[in-house]
């Protein structure tokens, strides 16, 4: 019979095998998502596109679910949105979230080689006409260029609508465990950690935020007219986007660099993260 102190050998042994074998089955799961083949000896994915392998098969996953349960969501409504403006064609009523709208109406891609976009403000009185405008007509507001002809202003409505939700996008049960991930000095082991935090948001979030990234990268790669790169509109919607559950002036102007880093890593890595 085998002593303890063999038996306990054994069965660490075993343990790293299980785990091996594991691991391997894990690459192989990511190199059908990428399409590619991992050698008969071992070999492991490169980080960052073991990485991309996973947010595929995580975005995968996420769109079966809307597609077969987007009215079976159990959303905790802890207030009530309809005392909330730019209600229109953000509202759905069936969950009572603002998100869920926002991306059937879609973030208009035009001006994107306006200098400054998302930088500039446009004058707050028009601003607010738009808004009063969605509040008033919902999505029969007209916010065509022959009525609002500076697209300042239609980005600065967007920029309020976000900042007016009740929970903000980046919402603030995920808030501190970006901040965490922002903290992270090893560049592919902080990208894994901010794509880890991103699969805790809720679905009307996670697709809200994946639409405006889409829309954000395609603004960098204007750059050479506008002048905003991911670091430049990182600044702008940092705050706007993700804000700390307490009510704290330190905390925003201490967590601002992070809020920053956050939202430009997202638009950086679009392609990858969702």
């Amino acid at each position: 019979m085998f002593s303890q102190e063999l038996w306990l050998e054994n069965e660490k042994k075993c343990a790293v095998v299980r785990k091996a074998k594991q691991g391997r089955k894990r690459q192989e799961l990511l190199a059908v998502a990428l399409g590619v083949k991992v050698g008969v000896k071992g070999g492991f994915l490169w980080a960052p596109l073991k990485l991309f392998a996973c947010s595929q098969i995580s975005s995968l996953v996420r769109r079966a679910a809307l597609t077969h349960n987007d009215n079976h969501f159990n959303y905790e409504k802890t207030h009530n949105f309809k005392v909330h403006t730019f209600r229109g064609p953000h509202w759905c009523e069936y969950c009572a979230n603002f998100m869920w709208g926002l991306i059937a109406q879609g973030v208009r891609c035009s001006g994107l080689k306006s200098e400054g976009l998302y930088r500039v403000s446009g004058f707050t009185e028009h601003i607010e006409d738009v808004k009063m405008a969605f509040d008033r007509d919902g999505e029969k507001a007209d916010i065509s260029a022959s009525i609002y002809p500076d697209i300042n202003i239609i980005t600065g409505a967007l920029k309020l609508y976000f900042r007016d939700l009740p929970i903000p996008l980046i919402t603030y049960d995920t808030y501190s465990k970006f901040i965490e991930a922002a903290k992270i000095s090893n560049a592919d082991e902080r990208l894994e950690a901010v794509h880890e935090v991103l699969l805790l948001l809720p679905p009307a979030h996670y697709e809200t935020l994946r639409y405006l990234m889409i829309h954000l990268k395609k603004v960098t790669m204007n750059e050479k007219d506008n002048l905003m790169n991911a670091e430049n509109l990182g600044i702008v919607f940092g705050p706007t986007l993700m804000r700390p559950p307490e009510d704290s002036t330190l905390t925003t102007l201490h967590d601002m660099r992070y809020q920053k880093l956050i939202v430009q890593i997202l638009i950086e890595n679009e392609d990858v993260l969702f």
